[in-house]
């Protein structure tokens, strides 16, 4: 299965290609996504994204996952989240969301595994 692509971003709303739901803030991985509930981990702008926040995508094996901080960068992404995806052997790119999707959607059109999470306010 390949990763989908993500049909569109602009603030507050993302679509992946071939999904009738409009994401607030989204997890993709190869043959799925859905909506990325903050309040099932307990997430916030500060500490940012846990490493139980990625551990959906990361059963779905995929080879890099790709984080998108906000528009503005506003969600961190604590040092012991990337460790946790590098020793699941993991490549790790973190970004602000709008560069992250383009980077995920070039990664998903090179065949790649790639997953993500995605915030697309702040």
């Amino acid at each position: 299965m390949s990763s989908p692509e993500i049909a569109s971003l602009s603030w507050g709303q993302m679509k992946v290609k071939g999904c009738p739901t409009t994401y607030k803030d989204c997890k993709v991985w190869p043959g799925g996504s859905r909506t990325w509930d903050w309040r099932e981990t307990g997430t916030n702008h500060s500490p940012g994204v846990q490493p139980a926040d990625l551990e959906e995508v990361v059963k779905k094996g995929v080879k890099t996952v790709v984080i998108g901080r906000g528009m503005s960068e506003a969600l961190q992404v604590p040092a012991s989240t990337v460790d946790y995806l590098k020793k699941n052997g993991i490549d790790v790119l973190v970004l602000q969301t709008e560069k992250a999707v383009a980077e995920y959607n070039t990664l998903a059109a090179q065949g790649v595994r790639v997953g993500g999470v995605f915030h697309s306010t702040c």
